[in-house]
């Protein structure tokens, strides 16, 4: 407005000049409204183009080390590099997500900080709290997914089970007895076999661990009969031969494990499913051209070869979709959680 103001002084001083010639006043107003126009358009544009114009911030509630700090690092990277400006990851984990959410909000509102959420913290959490310290609805514009990653069931090594059907005949035949782990209530693992025993009619017991390396240590020794895990969090126990993926929770074959059937291919219900996802949200509100700008150039770095790779090792797949189509699925995701968490009777109150 500063710029606007000395502008428009600068027209009047010469429109009293103007006006002492023999031009006509027509042309003297038309001759002002091009000055105008030639001094404000600019400005605009640039405004428009200046995203943007300090460093970025991903915040996110993940630990520093683990695949979806990867991710982020590999977005903050590309964006660093397309924007000609530091993009930092700032990692804020525990108390839920809450203290990474509160951090986010407290921050930037121009979309100079981002924020990285999961399934849980958009489709789930909605249903565990009555209160949250957040409206998924108000709060957070969710931009796009970055990956996610399908879950394998997980048994030991030298288990007895050899299909999923094994498993749901044992669990049947032992209301209660067959156990499971987790490392909280009401994340994808706890979820997700809540998901699993409510489609097979079975009962089995809950045990929580404080750590995910517990947990799927615990399943190698056969302390547990199972548990739900990615590639990036029981892959290492998995690749070492200490324990064995049953079968994906997936639609159709992970790429990455094409000898793992699904769960419908080992005798379980068929389209059973249970996937992790990561998402880049942004607040509310923001103009277009910003959030397009920052969807286009993180979509840009994800499509890239390097990341690709990384990808692979991670076992995370691309999710691809538009604002639209994810929007909706975010919204199935919710419906989903919510009867699994309203059948189950699991609360974080």
């Amino acid at each position: 407005m500063r710029l606007a103001r000395r502008r428009t002084v600068s027209i009047t001083q010469e429109t009293s000049l103007l006006f002492r010639s023999p031009i006509s006043r027509r042309s003297v107003a038309a001759a002002a409204l091009a000055l105008a126009a030639g001094a404000l358009l600019p400005a605009a544009a640039g405004a428009q183009q200046q995203f943007p114009s300090k460093p970025v911030r991903i915040i996110t509630p993940f630990p520093v080390g683990g695949g979806p700090d990867g991710v982020a690092r590999l977005v903050a990277d590309k964006l660093s590099r397309a924007w000609g400006q530091p993009v930092v990851v700032e990692n804020r984990p525990g108390g839920n997500g809450f203290i990474a959410i509160d951090a986010w909000k407290r921050g930037a509102k121009d979309g100079h900080d981002l924020l990285v959420l999961d399934n849980v913290h958009l489709a789930a959490y909605p249903a565990l709290f009555k209160k949250l310290p957040y409206d998924p609805a108000k709060d957070f514009d969710a931009l796009l997914p970055l990956f996610k990653a399908y879950f394998f069931f997980t048994v030991p090594a030298n288990s007895k089970y050899k299909t999923v059907g094994d498993l749901i005949a044992d669990a049947k035949a032992n209301p209660g007895k067959l156990n499971y782990g987790s490392w909280s209530v009401g994340n994808p693992v706890h979820l997700g076999s809540e998901l699993f025993e409510s489609a097979t009619g079975t009962q089995m017991e809950h045990v929580i661990y404080k750590e995910t390396t517990q947990l799927y240590t615990s399943v190698s020794t056969g302390e547990l009969a199972f548990a739900l895990g990615t590639s990036a969090t029981a892959g290492p126990l998995q690749r070492a031969g200490k324990l064995r993926f049953l079968a994906a929770a997936a639609p159709q074959r992970v790429a990455a494990f094409p000898d793992v059937p699904t769960v419908a291919e080992s005798g379980g219900p068929k389209g059973f499913e249970v996937t992790g996802w990561n998402a880049i949200a942004v607040p509310q509100g923001l103009p277009a051209a910003v959030t397009d700008k920052i969807k286009r150039d993180i979509e840009k770095g994800l499509a890239e070869a390097d990341v690709q790779e990384k990808f692979k090792s991670f076992g995370y797949e691309p999710f691809p979709t538009t604002r639209e189509q994810f929007n909706q699925f975010v919204q199935s995701e919710t419906r989903r959680f919510g009867e699994v968490i309203k059948k189950a009777n699991v609360s974080l109150d």
